[in-house]
């Protein structure tokens, strides 16, 4: 028994673990990734320093690029909320995995082709099937026949719209308000326009998350609690992104429905 104790214990110290075998394979990994690094550091003015600050921008361009954009705030529209110089982050991933805009949030857009040559921020008031129809007797906004309680963002002193509406917005589409419904070009004034006021869903970039700069201003942009309550709408309607209008030309908004309303137009952009 001693005998074949003492054998089992030599083929055991005659075959290495195998966590040795990984070590040193790591290990020479490591080295070799730090040598190419250095060799690296040594064709590159500057050195490592250089290095990591191309690295640094790299990392930053492609944040910026998929993940991440910063647009700067520059005309009224949005206000209170939103002021002329604030800087917003929008996370551009809020959409990119099933999820599509809802009624209430604050969304980035391009505008071409149905608002501008230019990317906008407005907020999310109806999306596809809704029955949006403003104003009811106490001048409110109605979405799926729920009364909207816009309070808590409407600039002061602003009516949710002076120019009467009634649509369903289209399947794939969105319609879209300025807080500041006095300085704000917005899917009212388009309506009668190519597109009908409607932007299509694969036109936003992303969802309006926070306001970054100046500092004093820094806080999160959350949610309208006001469309928390609205319906569901009976179904999407199939066809064009034109909309359909309800109530004849002066429900429809055909008054402003042009390219632009008093020159807003062109100062109603975000600048990336």
């Amino acid at each position: 028994m001693d005998a074949e104790a003492q054998h089992t214990e030599r083929d055991r110290s005659s075959h290495p673990a195998v966590p040795e075998e990984t070590s040193g394979t790591a290990g020479a990994e490591e080295r070799s990734r730090s040598a190419l690094v250095a060799r690296a550091a040594e064709w590159v003015p500057g050195g490592r320093i250089t290095l990591t600050v191309l690295f640094c921008l790299l990392s930053l361009l492609l944040l910026t690029r998929f993940v991440i954009q910063p647009f700067q705030i520059p005309s009224g529209s949005m206000e209170p909320g939103l002021r002329i110089g604030d800087r917003v982050l929008v996370n551009k991933l809020a959409y990119r995995f099933g999820a599509e805009p809802r009624r209430g949030d604050v969304v980035v857009f391009d505008g071409t082709g149905y608002f501008g040559d230019a990317d906008y921020v407005k907020r999310v008031v109806g999306v596809g099937g809704d029955h949006v129809v403003c104003c009811d007797r106490q001048g409110r906004i109605e979405v799926n026949g729920r009364l909207v309680d816009e309070s808590t963002f409407l600039y002061p002193g602003d009516e949710p719209s002076e120019v009467p509406f009634d649509v369903v917005v289209p399947d794939g589409t969105l319609f879209v308000l300025g807080d500041h419904r006095g300085d704000s070009s917005d899917s009212r004034d388009h309506l009668g326009s190519p597109g009908g006021g409607m932007i299509p869903v694969g036109g936003v970039i992303g969802r309006a998350d926070w306001i970054a700069w100046p500092l004093g201003h820094w806080t999160r942009i959350g949610r309208a609690d006001g469309y928390a309550r609205v319906p569901a709408a009976a179904g999407p309607v199939a066809g064009s992104t034109d909309g359909w209008t309800r109530g004849g030309p002066g429900a429809g908004g055909a008054t402003r429905g042009g390219p632009a309303v008093d020159g807003r137009l062109s100062a109603d952009g975000v600048h990336g």
